[in-house]
Parts: structure tokens; sequence; C-alpha cells
């Protein structure tokens, strides 16, 4: 990140797991995205552990864009090659635009850590009703490579030369 300028903004940002097994005593992958998002200084408003179902993780999502209080989702999980992962088919209805690099670059920082194994994740982003939505691999590494090595980033008002939070609904 290049020298930052001006103010940080701290956003409201809610945290989904996508997964059939997990629950809040072995999230890691949540715990891992809400302590980071609290270290960096935004607040965690909602989170929430949806089963690996296409209809369930847009409803919630729905919800948090239509609200007025969050204005970034971050859902980790249910993004592979498998044919019960949705959590791409249950967002991409969702987006007012897609963020088409987000997922190119996303497996391009991948491939160092998994190598080909990369062109089986399906991390996607976009922006719906001014709410920014990530969503990545629910492993604790691809989460913590998501957010260090991209989101954090684009997070971050002072970010230069460009981020995502002017295009945020105002709270």
């Amino acid at each position: 990140m290049g020298k930052p300028t001006g103010e940080f903004v701290a956003l409201n940002v809610a945290v989904m797991t996508v997964s059939d097994s997990r629950d809040a005593s072995n999230d890691s992958s949540g715990d891992y995205l809400r302590e980071a998002l609290t270290e960096a200084g935004h607040q965690v408003v909602d989170r929430a552990i949806v089963p690996d179902n296409r209809y369930r993780i847009r409803a919630t999502v729905s919800r948090w864009i239509a609200s007025d209080d969050v204005q970034v989702v971050i859902v980790n999980g249910g993004t592979g090659f498998n044919s019960k992962n949705s959590t791409p088919e249950a967002l991409l209805p969702l987006f007012d635009r897609e963020i088409d690099g987000f997922g190119e670059l996303f497996r391009m920082i991948s491939y160092e850590e998994i190598s080909s194994s990369t062109l089986q994740s399906r991390a996607v982003a976009g922006l719906a009703n001014q709410t920014l939505i990530f969503a990545v691999p629910g492993s604790t590494n691809a989460c913590r490579s998501g957010w260090e090595r991209i989101i954090e980033e684009q997070l971050d008002a002072r970010t230069r030369p460009c981020n995502f939070v002017s295009h945020l609904k105002k709270l």
C-alpha cells in the first residue's frame, strides 16, 4: 500500500461463514475475519453461519444489502468447485456490478500458496445497493490471504490511488 493519506473511515461489516459442519465453537475462519476487521478499526455489526444452500446464503446477504447499517459483507466458504458449493451462484444474481479483478487477483495470490489447485477457487466480489461483497474460500489461510493482501487495503479510505470506501452507502 502506498503512503496513507487522509483519515481512516471505520466501516460496518457483516461476516458470513458458509458451512454444513461449522458452528460458533469451531468457526476459525469467521473468528479470524472478525478479529482482523476489529484490529483494523472496523465494526463487525452482524455475523452468521449458514448452510451451503444458495437460497439461504442469498436470503441472509440480501437482508444485509437492504440494511442501512451494513456497508460490507465478507463471506467465507462455499466457493470451491465441488457441486455442493453454491456461494457464487447465490451472490452473482445480487450484484449490481461484479468486481472481476477480485477473483483474478485472489487466484493469482493463491497460486503462490496452492499452485494450480487455485483453478478450482471461485472467489468473487461485487457491489449491490452500495454494499461491497467479497466471497473467499473457507480455509483460514485463504481468508488471511484475501484479507491481508487485498480486502484490508480496499476497505481503507487512505489507500491510493483508489479504494472502495467512496462507493459505499453513507451511515
